[in-house]
C-alpha cells in the first residue's frame, strides 16, 4: 500500500443494488488506487465470505440491458484471476470516473476473489449505460455464482477436488 496508509470504505449495497460501488479513499493522490483498491477490497471480502467454496454454484452469468445498451458479465469463482473486459466507450471520463479505471476494478476483484471475470458490452451509444451495465450485470452474475444449492451441500464445485 505504499508509505501512506489508505482509508478505504466501500459502500457493497450500492453494487449490489446500483450497480455501482462508492468509497472514500486517497482521491487527493489518484483516482487508479482507490477504484483499485475497491475492487481487491470486495474480491477479497466475497472469497474469505465463500470459506471453503462448498455448495456454491462457482459460476454464474448475467445480461443486462441498459436503454440502448446490453451488457454480459460471467464469472467463475474457480480459483484462477482473469478478468476480461470488453467495453466500447469512446470518452476518457464517464461522470468522476476515469473511463480506463473500469478494468482496473475488474482486475482488482478478479485477483482479490481469485475469480475469473469476463465482462462485455454487446452494443450500446451511452458510455454511462455501458459502464452501468456492466457493473449491474457483474453483481447479479455474482450472485448467481455465490448462490448456494442445496444438492451441491457437501460438494465442493471442482472435478480437481480443489479451487
Amino acid at each position: 500500500m505504499g508509505e501512506k496508509a489508505r482509508f478505504l470504505v466501500v459502500d457493497a449495497h450500492a453494487l449490489a443494488v446500483h450497480g455501482v460501488p462508492r468509497a472514500t479513499g486517497d482521491l487527493d493522490v489518484d483516482q487508479h488506487h482507490t477504484v483499485e483498491d475497491v475492487g481487491l477490497a470486495l474480491g477479497e471480502a466475497v472469497s474469505r465470505a465463500l470459506g471453503t467454496r462448498r455448495g456454491i454454484n462457482r459460476a454464474g452469468y448475467f445480461v443486462m440491458p441498459m436503454d440502448e445498451t446490453l451488457g454480459v458479465a460471467a464469472i467463475d469463482l474457480g480459483g484462477r484471476a482473469r478478468a476480461v473486459v470488453d467495453l466500447k466507450l469512446r470518452v476518457r471520463r464517464v461522470g468522476d470516473l476515469q473511463a480506463e479505471l473500469v478494468q482496473d476494478f475488474f482486475e482488482g476483484f478478479a485477483q482479490g476473489a481469485r475469480a475469473n471475470v469476463h465482462l462485455k458490452v454487446l452494443y450500446g451509444r451511452s458510455s454511462h449505460h455501458q459502464v452501468e451495465a456492466i457493473f449491474k450485470a457483474f453483481a447479479r452474475a455474482l450472485r448467481a455464482a455465490t448462490a448456494c444449492d442445496p444438492r451441491l451441500r457437501r460438494t465442493l464445485p471442482s472435478t480437481k477436488g480443489l479451487l
